[in-house]
């Protein structure tokens, strides 16, 4: 048997990890995982705040969810998309109990990219007849790695492959981001220049098919809308004749304190997508569901999408058994833990100098840091990771990992997003761990 140097090096060799340089790259072999910890082959246990990539939801080995797959494999493992199974209509009937009601149809994929691609084709298909085919983004967004997710995010990975996956089509504008406003603004004098500013390209744009937002900007910072934001461009887009495509990749099954972040705002989007926690990432899944004028209009005309995995008995098997441990139990615990993992961040930031800003809502929550927090300066910039140049987020990661605890970094933040299952002593944990990492960078900062 080779010894786990070895097999790394294999890895290493012959596959490629996501968004790094592959020099840079040498993972830890890991061996096994229960409730909301995971094992090295080195024997080291770590607790994991970030929810591997905030997809885990439901932590590690959970034994209902693993129980469903294998009777499931049993049973019927693997049938094409066009026939009917008992468990597509399983699953189907508990989002229906779920869902913003008005979304009444279902498309089942294996991945977050996959499920925004769909939206942007079914938003395309159902205003072909309209001749509006234009999607608006966001910056500060994150909306997958395929064509057409790609063009739709607005971080700097779009842009280290503009040169040749641009595709036509697709308008981005400024972001919800009062921390960082792009218009220079304080909330709420500003009365939501962000959103009148997307009414304005709209109307500039024309043939504008739809807007897709995250409900709560994930992987760029957990930046939670002000009040008013949500609502107000649901107003927008319906005034505008303009599907609204709620992004819940992330924040979708809990991850915010209810099942969906648009519950939040009392908001009722056309299409949603969702993944990761659909099925806590025991099996890729992803969902697309779309209002019932969209469902109508595929009647009589062609849907013209599809996927071989589309609807996968295993996969929904998952699914089935994750809608069932949030709904007994899970969503309970992130509504109790909620004000105590708040309070920890804000703890955070009163402590450290290091500290910017922290966000949360859920169970979901970031710690941005800044070189100079009165003038909001990182750390580090987009510029600086694609140029390889070292990240004090990476130094606070290594410094956490080496004392037990994994977090999720991003340029000069990292997200704090425990598996829905932890307890009040594991947040203890994670959160000591995490002050005593943050005396790296408060030593950096500009005096």
């Amino acid at each position: 048997m080779k010894s786990s140097i070895e097999d790394i090096k294999s890895t290493t060799e012959n596959t490629f990890v996501t968004w790094s340089r592959q020099r840079d790259w040498h993972p830890l072999k890991i061996v096994s995982a229960e409730g909301c910890y995971f094992k090295d082959s080195g024997g080291n246990k770590y607790l994991d705040m970030s929810s591997q990539l905030m997809c885990s939801n439901l932590g590690h080995g959970n034994k209902r969810v693993i129980e469903a797959i294998k009777k499931q494999a049993d049973k019927l493992a693997y049938i094409a998309p066009s026939f009917d199974t008992d468990i597509r209509e399983e699953v189907s009937q508990k989002l229906k109990s779920i869902i913003p009601d008005n979304l009444t149809k279902f498309f089942y994929g294996t991945s977050g990219t996959e499920a925004n691609e769909a939206a942007i084709k079914i938003a395309r298909m159902y205003n072909s007849k309209k001749n509006k085919n234009k999607i608006i983004s966001f910056y500060n967004s994150y909306h997958g790695s395929t064509l057409g997710s790609l063009q739709l995010t607005g971080d700097f990975r779009r842009k280290l492959v503009d040169n040749y996956e641009t595709a036509p089509g697709f308008v981005r504008v400024a972001p919800q981001f009062c921390y960082h406003c792009p218009f220079g603004l304080k909330y709420p004098e500003c009365n939501l220049a962000c959103a009148e500013n997307l009414e304005y390209i709209i109307k500039q744009e024309g043939n504008i098919a739809a807007v897709i937002f995250e409900p709560v900007t994930g992987t760029n910072g957990v930046v939670v809308p002000p009040d008013g934001f949500v609502k107000r461009i649901r107003e927008i887009t319906e005034e505008n004749d303009v599907l609204l495509i709620a992004d819940e990749v992330m924040t979708g099954f809990c991850r915010t304190g209810e099942w969906f972040a648009v519950n939040h705002w009392n908001v009722k989007p056309d299409i949603l997508t969702a993944a990761k926690g659909i099925t806590a990432a025991y099996a890729p899944l992803s969902l697309t569901a779309v209002d019932r004028k969209i469902s109508d209009y595929f009647e009589d005309n062609i849907f013209a999408h599809g996927h071989t995995y589309e609807a996968h008995p295993l996969m929904l098997a998952a699914a089935s058994a994750a809608i069932d441990e949030y709904r007994d139990y899970v969503l309970d615990n992130v509504k109790k833990q909620e004000s105590f993992f708040a309070k920890k961040l804000q703890e955070l930031k009163e402590k450290h100098p290091s500290v910017g800003d922290v966000r949360s809502i859920g169970l979901f929550g970031a710690v941005e840091l800044n070189k100079d927090r009165e003038k909001r300066i990182p750390f580090t910039t987009a510029d600086d990771k694609i140029a390889g140049r070292p990240q004090i987020v990476a130094k606070i990661a290594k410094y956490a990992m080496d004392h037990g605890v994994y977090l999720s970094t991003w340029i000069s933040h990292f997200i704090v997003a425990p598996p829905l299952i932890i307890s009040r002593e594991e947040l203890e944990q994670g959160f000591s761990v995490i002050d005593e990492a943050l005396e790296i960078s408060d030593k950096e900062v500009i005096k």
